[in-house]
């Protein structure tokens, strides 16, 4: 079976590195053109295009997915299946072009967290399980038939980072067995609709901009704790670190706290310190403890290194 493999970040990479380990012909690989980024505007290359070229496969990059030649290039490629995995929306003459249409590896128990975001939003709504889904793309986002699914038990202590690697591999294992299910013609076809039911609110998971990610102090301990965790470590949760004395404010991402249940009078947002060890921000029903955290314009730096070089006696969130 000839497979044309679609993917742009590193959550795509382990998948197009496990379908070659198993031996499977990719004929091809589309992926987001170059880009210019850093202080020198440096060429930048995806994740997967320094993969296929390390393992000299075929590379398109194309700027717009309906422009004819790109569609030529696809189609003389010949390929019996497409696989995508972390890459933009495909047209119909793309997604309908192989003999066995285009597959989909999504980061969620579908049709639960359809949308770009799935990871993060799992976790910032104390969710105690998510996992992985493959699938048949169609003219929906997300919407298509479902092949295969995974579970995956959530932590208490879960990052979006930490997900996303449990997720990334166990999902490229997944697509391997999706691949040789459709191969073979054995694999299941069940519509989404048949899973909906009428009792169950669909969960969506949108892309997440900034301003999404600022901290609401108001919220309760484990609300705040589950939206830092479900942030971190991209794109962050942050929060303006007010300097009373010094009438200063600083944008500040907070990458990691320990969440403390207790009853207390502290206005929120305010902060306890010994000004050494620890800071603890004051919220509804407990308290805070930062343990990573990052002022702009410095490293991100553990609590007792953070408070070696600033004075917390005098601040407060808000």
């Amino acid at each position: 079976m000839k497979i044309i493999f679609m993917g742009t970040p590193d959550f795509a990479v382990t998948s197009l590195k496990v379908l070659i380990e198993n031996n499977f012909e990719v004929v091809g690989v589309i992926t987001s053109p170059d880009r210019r980024a850093g202080r020198g505007k440096k060429i930048h290359f995806s994740a997967v295009k320094d993969f296929a070229l390390e393992n000299e496969l075929k590379i398109l990059q194309p700027k717009n997915l309906k422009d004819e030649i790109f569609l030529k290039e696809l189609n003389d490629l010949q390929a019996d299946l497409q696989v995508v995995v972390a890459f933009r929306m495909l047209p119909e003459k793309v997604w309908n072009m192989p003999k066995y249409g285009t597959i989909n590896l999504h980061a969620s128990l579908l049709p639960q967290y359809r949308g770009a975001a799935p990871i993060n939003w799992a976790i910032i709504n104390g969710e105690k399980e998510t996992g992985i889904t493959t699938f048949f793309i169609n003219e929906n986002i997300d919407t298509g038939n479902i092949i295969f699914q995974e579970k995956i038990f959530i932590t208490k202590d879960e990052t979006a980072g930490t997900l996303h690697d449990k997720l990334m591999y166990n999902g490229a294992n997944l697509l391997s067995k999706t691949v040789t299910a459709i191969q073979n013609t054995t694999y299941e076809n069940i519509a989404q609709k048949t899973l909906i039911s009428q009792n169950i609110e669909l969960k969506k998971a949108p892309k997440i901009f900034k301003p999404d990610c600022e901290i609401n102090w108001e919220n309760n301990v484990n609300t705040i704790d589950a939206f830092i965790r479900g942030l971190s470590p991209y794109p962050c949760a942050w929060s303006m670190l007010q300097d009373e004395e010094n009438k200063k404010e600083y944008y500040t991402k907070i990458y990691f706290a320990k969440p403390i249940t207790e009853n207390h009078d502290k206005k929120i947002g305010s902060i306890i310190t010994d000004n050494k060890n620890y800071i603890r921000v004051a919220v509804k029903n407990g308290f805070l403890e930062m343990v990573d955290l990052q002022i702009q314009g410095k490293k991100k730096l553990p609590i007792k290194d953070f408070l070696r070089g600033f004075n917390a006696e005098n601040i407060s969130f808000s």
